[in-house]
């Protein structure tokens, strides 16, 4: 059984087979649609039903109210066709010709940034090369069928070393792996380019970006990769993350101020210890965002990280005037069995 979807507007015709959602049908024919988590939470793939009918044989998304769905939102990742449909959706110019592939790597460097998050440094098989865009990410895949999504850090033209920032999720088998037995010269496995969260160089506003933690990573491809490519719209890059301690890329930074033309960057502390001696921003960093650019009308924001500052920015920066169409994210969701470990160990905390 399979199920015709057309694109509008441009026509364009999609075959989906019964086990697939609308998603990776597009991926299988080479379509180009807007994604980023594939677990239905950050919402970048939503698109408008037309005509027909959708199932999400899992669960609703959780990026997905009941209003959003009876107002005819649907998000590709998740949802399966019940019927032909007629789905209004965005697709992205060239970004079809990026091929997918499943390829063995071995680490070949490990090195601690913080007291939290490993730089981790992959090499792949000598006769295979991955092709991407700066700011897309790769799936790590695990011995037990699942899979855990990391940002590529590295520009796609300094490639010999994909270079990832993982940071330690308590509770998180993975990142504990790479945190206490991780050597080098592991055999891994990986799935990419995957996302759409790239720079878009057919504008010429200038760029903000906004990077929660590890968010850094994809940020810092798309500003070695656009200095590489001589694109010289001014960046200003806001880096939160709580305290001084998990700041780790401060010379690279300092390095970037010096050396780039109009780039600026701005790191924010959401909790400052007592020790720290901070005496830079503080806050949330939408806030500070919205505080230095109180009308975002003219620029394009990207924006990477947690789940909640995602969220918070998108809402803060809309409303500081910034069309939705130029707002471009990376919301960085835990895995459901990660995130249900943190649930419990925070109940745990609660002394619920």
């Amino acid at each position: 059984m399979t199920a015709n979807v057309t694109l509008q507007p441009s026509g364009k015709l999609l075959v989906v087979r019964e086990d697939e959602s609308i998603l990776d049908a597009a991926l299988r024919q080479g379509v180009a649609l807007p994604y980023g988590c594939r677990s239905g939470s950050c919402g970048t793939c939503e698109c408008r039903l037309v005509d027909g009918e959708v199932d999400y044989p899992d669960v609703p998304p959780l990026a997905l109210t009941d209003e959003d769905i009876a107002n005819g939102a649907v998000l590709t990742c998740r949802a399966h066709p019940s019927t032909d449909l007629v789905l209004d959706a965005q697709e992205l110019a060239g970004a079809g010709d990026i091929v997918i592939k499943t390829l063995p790597t071995r680490v070949v460097r490990l090195e601690k940034l913080c007291h939290d998050v490993m730089g981790v440094w992959l090499k792949l098989p000598a006769v295979e090369r991955l092709a991407f865009r700066a700011g897309q990410y790769i799936d790590i895949l695990l011995k037990d069928g699942t899979r855990r999504s990391f940002s590529l850090a590295n520009p796609p033209h300094d490639d010999e070393l994909l270079e990832l920032h993982i940071r330690h999720v308590p509770g998180g088998q993975f990142t504990t792996e790479v945190f206490d037995d991780m050597r080098e010269k592991a055999l891994l496995r990986l799935q990419g380019p995957l996302g759409t969260f790239y720079l878009r160089e057919n504008s010429d506003r200038p760029v903000i970006m906004v990077g929660g933690g590890t968010g850094l990573a994809p940020l810092k491809a798309m500003v070695e990769s656009a200095h590489y490519h001589g694109i010289t719209r001014p960046i200003r890059l806001y880096w939160g993350v709580r305290a001084e301690r998990d700041i780790y890329a401060r010379e690279l930074l300092e390095q970037w101020s010096s050396t780039l033309p109009d780039f600026r960057y701005t790191i924010v502390l959401s909790d400052p210890q007592e020790d720290d001696a901070w005496e830079g921003a503080e806050g949330f960093v939408h806030e500070v965002v919205v505080e230095d650019y109180p009308d975002l009308a003219a620029y394009d924001v990207y924006m990477a990280g947690p789940p909640p500052m995602v969220e918070a920015g998108k809402k803060a920066f809309l409303k500081a005037g910034l069309p939705y169409e130029r707002l471009f994210f990376d919301s960085f969701d835990f895995a459901a069995e990660v995130q249900a470990k943190l649930d419990e160990l925070a109940a745990a905390d609660r002394g619920e």
